[in-house]
């Protein structure tokens, strides 16, 4: 008559170690998912930081080239001027 006496658990009642399973394996899926796009992003940011940066190289080698042209433009001018004025010196 023991047995008969003895109480079932409440049929559709998850046990407390089965909810906590249940929610470690669902954050823990969340949490790879969030990493795995932060990888793509992480990926993607780096590929656009290689493009820019290669970009600021072209950049500064096209401003080098316009400065050393600036630069001779500057001295044939002051080479100009001073053949004008050594024109004018001698009269």
């Amino acid at each position: 008559m023991a047995s008969s006496d003895a109480v079932p658990p409440p049929p559709h009642e998850p046990e407390p170690e089965n909810q906590l399973c249940s929610l470690v394996y669902e954050i823990s899926h969340e949490a790879q998912a969030i990493m795995e796009n932060m990888l793509k992003m992480i990926t993607e940011i780096n590929q656009n930081s290689v493009l820019i940066e290669e970009e600021i190289e072209k950049c500064k080698g096209s401003a080098l080239d316009k400065k050393r042209t600036l630069d001779e433009e500057k001295n044939h001018f002051q080479k100009a001027a001073y053949a004008v004025l050594d024109m004018l010196n001698r009269d």
